[in-house]
């Protein structure tokens, strides 16, 4: 049984509304090429075959009015797409007819949406305000959640206000945290994301996640034990990158002088295995929940974001929370014409299965975004890199683009060729704020600048009789001209997303990340596939057990493949040397 309140549903169709808290549209997912609007994308997409953006600017001056939207300070200009308001039209039908608000009720609500293993994905739930409740079977999900806060409020405050000491009675001003994949990846883009908010607290935030020795070296080379506090992050307390630093971890605490006594001083757990948290030596009122509702990449908005508070203060932490809460109700109703993750999302869908878009681009104009793209990465293509759906019948449709990008300007410089030039279709979202934390003579003006302009570009091209022109204007001679033209000819006409904010600011941070887990969520349930489970990742896992063993034991079997054995026995002959 569930119930939830607090998310009102005055913006949906009565049917819609009852279907929410009964469908089954996990257990029995549509095939989405079979749907009418599908079939009436498909022959619109012929007709656009020679659309022109810049005809269209041409022709509607009212167009970036007509394809802008503003919500939870973020603002999207999305009239550089190959679109026109009917296309937006056509999106939004396919949207409604794969049951796209459906979905989001029983997401919201704590349906099992993640089929495969039976259970709910309520990341939502995290960031939910005090008064609401969600009832689960029988639980409050609500006080759970408001208890994990009231308890990373109680040790940011001791650790802030050096109440919190290490074994030798000095306070903490280093904190490590140690977890891989989402226990990484979101709380270092948010913490480096909100760097300039860290002034006050007096700690310094750092991640340890690969297994390899260098990083745990160049984590640990400039820290001191006496003040260090490692934060050991793995629901299961038993995922190998993270348990192997942490055991490195606590070796590295007890040879600079820390004791077993006073482990508990600089060690703190985020696990649901809280046996095995105890057993490592981490005292229970310094362990803090995770559950299996949450999926690792969704789950900064949790204890697994205790780093970021840390880092932050709880206050900005809290705004975080708001922001997405923001997003969170702008994504439930808003209509989806102007809904921003439904458009973000079947524009994806547009490109990637109506106009063969096999990667997508992040272009952050921010230095503090520079590791956005990477969470980015593990959202999508964790998410929706996928073959089979809810029904684990294959898909009939392709699903997850490859998602890649970087910081710009820099970008510019490198990869930014290949978007202009290149043969792929390669659509693109900038990202960009007005006001820099940091503003340096007329450096923010410059790239504000730049970030329009490479939009620009992407659109504009530069056309054979402009490069001519360009060309003669120089004093080339008319030989030299034909030869160079074709080399100076952009396309243009490729597509891209503007996304600009005031400054990035803890709210409009939450509100920007929550905005792509919701257009990821709605393209999975227009694939009809499951967003919320990672088996393609397991099974590395389990098999790299096997090649453990045979790397470390000289009796093991042979691998089941010749590649693999021979690799092996490269390794051991050169540790043998």
């Amino acid at each position: 049984m569930i119930r939830a309140r607090g998310i009102a549903m005055s913006s949906w169709p009565v049917q819609a509304k009852e279907a929410a808290l009964t469908m089954s549209y996990y257990q029995h997912p549509l095939d989405v090429t079979r749907l009418p609007s599908w079939n009436v994308l498909e022959e619109h997409r012929l007709a656009m075959q020679h659309f022109n953006m810049r005809e269209a600017f041409a022709a509607d001056p009212a167009r970036f009015e007509e394809l802008s939207v503003s919500c939870c300070g973020l603002f999207l200009d999305y009239s550089k797409n190959l679109i026109t308001p009917q296309t937006r039209a056509l999106l939004v039908n396919l949207a409604r007819e794969a049951g796209v608000e459906q979905a989001a009720h029983a997401m919201f609500n704590g349906e099992p949406v993640n089929a495969s293993e039976n259970r709910p994905a309520l990341h939502t739930a995290l960031r939910r305000p005090m008064g609401d409740d969600l009832i689960v079977n029988g639980t409050n999900l609500m006080r759970e959640v408001h208890a994990a806060l009231a308890q990373m409020t109680d040790i940011v405050g001791r650790i802030h206000n050096n109440l919190w000491r290490g074994y030798n009675d000095k306070p903490i001003t280093d904190v490590v945290n140690i977890g891989i994949g989402g226990s990484f990846l979101g709380p270092q883009l948010v913490s480096e994301a909100l760097l300039p908010f860290t002034q006050q607290s007096g700690v310094r935030c750092h991640y340890l996640a690969n297994i390899d020795g260098s990083e745990f070296r160049e984590v640990t080379a400039n820290l001191n034990a006496e003040t260090t506090l490692f934060i050991v992050s793995s629901k299961s307390f038993g995922t190998l990158e993270t348990l192997k630093n942490a055991q490195a971890a606590r070796t590295w605490y007890l040879a600079r002088g820390g004791t077993e006594e006073k482990l508990y001083r600089h060690f703190i757990a985020v696990t649901s295995n809280k046996q095995a948290a105890i057993d490592f030596g981490i005292r229970e009122k310094n362990i803090f929940p995770m559950w299996d509702w949450v999926g690792g990449r969704y789950s900064l908005w949790s204890a697994i974001g205790l780093p970021i508070a840390l880092a932050i203060g709880m206050h900005n932490f809290k705004d975080l929370l708001s922001g997405a809460y923001s997003m969170d109700q702008h994504f439930l109703h808003e209509p989806f014409e102007t809904n921003m993750p439904v458009l973000l999302a079947m524009l994806g869908i547009w490109y990637h299965n109506f106009w063969g878009a096999q990667s997508y681009a992040f272009l952050p104009y921010d230095h503090y975004l520079r590791n956005f793209v990477k969470h980015l990465q593990q959202m999508d293509m964790e998410s929706n890199g996928k073959s089979v759906r809810q029904d684990g019948t294959p898909v009939s449709c392709s699903t997850g683009p490859v998602i890649w990008g970087g910081v710009g300007c820099n970008g510019q410089h490198a990869y930014h060729q290949l978007l202009h030039q290149g043969t792929p279709l390669i659509p693109a979202d900038f990202i960009v704020p007005v006001v820099s934390h940091n503003p340096v003579a007329d450096h923010q003006e410059w790239l504000y600048a730049n970030c329009l302009s490479q939009s620009q570009a992407l659109m504009l091209g530069k056309t054979r009789a402009e490069a001519e022109a360009e060309l003669r204007a120089k004093g080339l001679p008319e030989r030299e001209v034909q030869r160079l033209a074709p080399h100076k000819v952009i396309p243009g006409n490729r597509p891209s997303n503007t996304l600009v904010l005031e400054s990035i600011s803890p709210g409009r941070l939450g509100a920007l990340i929550a905005l792509y887990e919701h257009k990821v969520f709605v393209q999975g349930v227009i694939w009809g596939i499951n967003s919320f489970d990672q088996w393609g990742v397991e099974l590395g896992k389990e098999l790299g057990k096997g090649v453990y063993g045979r790397l470390t034991g000289y009796d093991s079997p042979p691998a089941e493949d010749a590649s693999t054995q021979g690799l092996i026995d490269f390794f051991r002959g050169r540790h043998r040397g």
